[in-house]
């Protein structure tokens, strides 16, 4: 799973609403990305920063820094942990965010919309 997941210039291998990925970079701390969102979301394109990268401890976080959405001040951490799901090895992956609430949201629907997105 973390082979996936720590691809910064790729998320549409694990994130079925990005249609294009462009990393910019070494693929280190401070790389930017720009990414197409596939149509039917309220928006086209993000720009994003890798902020973390720990392949030790299994962790990545971005930053959105720009794009046409509603997302301000976003921020996410994606961390890896080994687990047994059914008696069987699996991995639990966690992700935490935290993103001002837009004029006109509530907290509630803003939680809604970035959850959604994070499901898919």
């Amino acid at each position: 799973v973390w082979s996936l997941v720590r691809r910064f210039d790729q998320p549409q291998k694990y994130k079925p609403f990005v249609s294009r990925c462009v990393a910019q970079g070494n693929l280190e701390i401070g790389s930017l990305r720009e990414v197409d969102v596939k149509s039917g979301l309220p928006a086209t394109t993000s720009t994003e920063r890798l902020e973390l990268l720990d392949d030790d401890e299994h962790i990545l976080s971005i930053r959105i820094i720009g794009g046409d959405h509603r997302l301000k001040n976003y921020s996410s951490i994606i961390s890896l942990h080994p687990e047994i799901i059914d008696g069987r090895p699996g991995t639990l992956v966690i992700e935490s965010f935290v993103v001002d609430v837009p004029e006109g949201n509530t907290k509630d629907e803003t939680c809604y919309f970035v959850e959604a997105l994070i499901k898919c």
